[in-house]
């Protein structure tokens, strides 16, 4: 499975923001500025995860991102698929009864078994990252963020 990059970037932005004081916000061009990254494109993906519920944004000269609730109420999961939905990525598409090799109806009655077993896979990556909060994630240098993102380094 490969996921977008811009999928890396929400997930270190939540947990930066993660890392911040209660309360404490990091605007996008901070975040983009720490990660080296777009600002504009930064903008709309951390915007979806305002819409799931994940963060808040307020505006003004003080204004930016924060977590929206406990970052032990938040999955990688929840993050992932605020910006790249719910679906699987293996789609199946019957080829079994196409071509010169295609079965007849009667004997695919039954769901495709590597359809099956691609969705057991998928099903365990969500439930994988189900079970990850962004709280028990370790800091990745809190007091250096925090600092850089106020600004202050």
């Amino acid at each position: 499975m490969k996921l977008p990059v811009s999928t890396e970037w929400v997930l270190h932005c939540a947990t930066t923001l993660a890392q911040l004081d209660p309360g404490a916000s990091a605007s996008a061009a901070q975040l983009a500025q720490y990660y080296d990254l777009p600002a504009a494109y930064l903008t709309k993906q951390l915007k979806a995860l305002v819409r799931a519920g994940l963060l808040a944004a307020t505006t003004g000269p003080r204004g930016g991102f924060r977590l929206a609730r406990p970052a032990s109420e938040i999955t990688l999961l929840q993050i992932v698929e605020a910006v790249d939905g719910t679906s699987s990525p293996y789609e199946c598409r019957e080829i079994r009864q196409r071509g010169r090799g295609a079965l007849p109806p009667e004997d695919c009655r039954r769901t495709c078994v590597l359809a099956e077993k691609m969705a057991d896979a998928h099903e365990a990556w969500r439930r994988s990252l189900a079970g990850v909060t962004l709280a028990s994630l370790p800091p990745s240098a809190p007091s250096r963020t925090r600092l850089r993102l106020a600004g202050t380094v």
